[in-house]
């Protein structure tokens, strides 16, 4: 028969509506509310129903039909996108010390507080699903913060995500994003692993590790097999919720899963409480949870408390105290950074810690290795601090085997046999050789990860491979690799060596601040970065900056100026940069911060934009010398007011600061030559 949509029984058109209602339905029962009203032989009965409607007239089937949760094609890549908003990463406690200093910091920035809210912190994979008209259109993963990559035809495939809300509060905007984590149940881990295991495939070391590769797949049809599922915990704008706590209720109103352990605080005291209680609790859920976060619950407060660098003032996470192993140190061998710092790292007896398998962990300094006296052979005590980063504690004295010597650290780099040199005031010990190999690839690392340039395929295997091999000494020479140069590396085929090949053409135009942050200069990191960009506009201007310039720049020291001046003085910085520019590589202007026509305005953006993201916003205001804010206060000099702003309008109005919507915005903007 006919697939055109004049050829479709109305009645085979009604039936599949149906179809898809009722299983949404039950779907929704069994995946979000663990409340199933059918069996599962008649949900598979229904599914079939609507397969086989589908099959015989594919014009019934719907973008958001229960069917295609079962995977689409697979992709070729992940394209990169730009969040609308920052996704904030959250401060660490790791006491109950360091929980009460945080109450302090709160309630001495916004007054009296009077309610937290308490929610489990989830170890899975941070998401971002964005919405239009109640429909999902994109997925994407946090990335860095501001650019993520888009995981829609994978996220799809997740049950527990809705692909069509069955309702959408009046307050909410045409587009809206709903984050929180995705994340792999115990219980289909465990099965996972068993079925890796029996096909002899390398098994994977925690459920978060299984969920993010479960994201990550080309296929979505391997996704969908993944059995993933979701919590959400923010909506962005809050649709007129004032708390936390209403945006968690809203967001199960709108049919997303959110975490039934949460609870409102009134004091120190009881968030203490709560924390008490899931330490003793957590391995009884089938989920991994590696603490609770804590957060101001009124929005409003949030919005004054604003944020620092990439993490909100209103919010921490604490760390329930790491699990603690003993295991044997194999050897202590030294490694060496891309700035030719030194480091200890005790090689040990391969152990289970927290969930994932260590067989090395960081003694970070000859002091560190001292005060503690670790020794080749010595059992150890080792945890994971923050559930993440291997860490010694101390050795266990009394399995101390006899003939243990103190270690002492090497008078030549392993890499290139120079002499190891530590300077005055610092702890490490540094190669200064410029051409050691083992700084080179380190350097490129840095380069190509993704707070640098962020190239997609561009790995450390990779790096090794093609410094190994003598086509790429430094990250200008990435730019001359040629395909015939990647098909004599393990691993490459025509197809893959072309991918890499354009996923590093792809990443020559960027924002000067990721530029910066990739060369990797002694003490830059994102957050300089971003200062250095803003005051300097240009590379350029940068590289031809004084030592005195350099400490004129607010946030930046002198340790930081002298260091970034002798990095460019330097033959090999100075060189690098012409060599990048010479292959393509370019960074968009930023006007400076001197001369900017809004130099010392701050300007809070609020609601949703039309004509730009949140982000590009931002950076125009940057460009004009004013300073995106976060929170409004009597020293703001300018609300922009987009679709269903926030509390931000409301304290904006209560202050009497001046608020203009985005036509506005647009045309001071203009007016301003931004």
């Amino acid at each position: 028969m006919s697939s055109g949509q004049e050829t479709i029984p109305q009645a085979t058109r009604n039936r599949a509506a149906e179809l898809r209602v009722l299983l949404e339905h039950h779907g929704e029962r069994y995946h979000v509310l663990d409340d199933p009203e059918i069996s599962d032989a008649e949900y598979d009965r229904l599914f079939r129903e609507l397969v086989d409607l589908e099959s015989e007239f594919p014009g019934v089937q719907t973008p958001d039909s229960p069917t295609q949760r079962v995977g689409g094609a697979p992709l070729d890549s992940f394209t990169k996108v730009r969040h609308r908003t920052q996704m904030l990463s959250l401060g660490n406690a790791f006491s109950a010390d360091e929980v009460e200093a945080f109450f302090r910091r709160a309630e001495r920035g916004a007054g009296r507080v009077d309610a937290y809210v308490c929610e489990l912190k989830i170890d899975g994979l941070a998401l971002s699903l964005s919405y239009r008209n109640g429909a999902l259109v994109r997925a994407a993963t946090r990335g860095n913060g501001v650019e993520g990559e888009d995981v829609t035809s994978n996220v799809r495939t997740v049950r527990s995500v809705p692909m069509q809300l069955r309702t959408v509060s009046a307050k909410l905007p045409v587009e809206f994003d709903v984050r929180g984590e995705v994340y792999q149940p115990k219980r289909r881990f465990a099965a996972f692993n068993a079925q890796l295991e029996e096909a002899g495939k390398q098994t994977y070391a925690n459920p978060r590790s299984a969920a993010a590769g479960g994201v990550r797949q080309l296929d979505p049809a391997i996704t969908a097999k993944r059995g993933l599922s979701t919590f959400m915990y923010q909506l962005e704008p809050p649709a007129g919720a004032r708390t936390q706590a209403e945006v968690l209720d809203l967001l199960e109103t709108l049919g997303f899963t959110v975490n039934p352990h949460r609870h409102v605080a009134g004091s120190l005291d009881e968030v203490l409480a709560y924390i008490e209680h899931w330490a003793q609790r957590r391995h009884d859920l089938d989920y991994e949870t590696d603490g609770v976060v804590i957060k101001v619950a009124s929005l409003a407060l949030q919005e004054e408390l604003g944020k620092v660098s990439r993490s909100p003032r209103w919010a921490i996470a604490y760390k329930f105290p790491p699990e603690e192993v003993q295991t044997e140190v194999l050897d202590i061998a030294i490694q060496v950074g891309r700035t030719g710092a030194v480091t200890p790292v005790a090689h040990l007896t391969p152990v289970l810690v927290a969930g994932s398998t260590v067989r090395r962990a960081t003694l970070h300094n000859e002091d560190e290795v001292a005060r503690k006296d670790v020794r080749i052979g010595d059992t150890v005590l080792l945890h994971k601090a923050g559930d993440v980063i291997p860490e010694v504690i101390r050795p266990v004295m009394d399995k101390r085997p006899a003939g243990a010597v103190p270690w002492v650290m090497p008078e030549r780099c392993p890499a290139c046999d120079s002499g190891l040199v530590r300077e005055a005031g610092e702890v490490v010990r540094r190669c200064l050789n410029p051409l050691c190999p083992a700084q080179r690839r380190e350097r490129l690392r840095h380069f190509a990860s993704r707070a640098g340039m962020n190239i997609e395929g561009l790995g450390e295997a990779v790096i090794d491979q093609l410094v190994d091999a003598g086509f790429v000494a430094d990250a200008a020479d990435l730019y001359h690799v040629t395909v015939d140069q990647l098909l004599t590396l393990d691993g490459f085929a025509q197809r893959s060596a072309e991918k890499l090949q354009q996923s590093i053409a792809a990443r020559t135009s960027v924002p000067l601040t990721r530029l910066i942050n990739a060369l990797g200069m002694p003490h830059v990191g994102e957050h300089t970065a971003a200062l250095l960009a803003q005051h300097f506009g240009t590379i350029d201007a940068l590289a031809g900056a004084s030592v005195e310039e350099l400490n004129a720049v607010g946030g930046v020291g002198p340790v930081v100026a002298q260091n970034v001046a002798r990095w460019f003085e330097a033959g090999e910085g100075g060189e690098l940069v012409r060599r990048l520019q010479a292959a393509g590589v370019s960074a968009e202007r930023v006007q400076g911060s001197r001369d900017g026509p809004w130099r010392g305005q701050s300007w809070v953006l609020t609601g949703t934009l039309e004509q730009l993201t949140r982000p590009e916003a931002e950076e125009r205001i940057r460009g004009l010398a004013g300073s995106p804010g976060s929170s409004v206060s009597k020293r703001t000099h300018t609300v922009v007011a987009g679709g269903s702003p926030g509390s931000k309008l409301a304290r904006a109005e209560e202050l009497g600061v001046r608020v203009i919507d985005e036509r506005g915005f647009l045309d001071e903007l203009a007016a301003a030559g931004g």
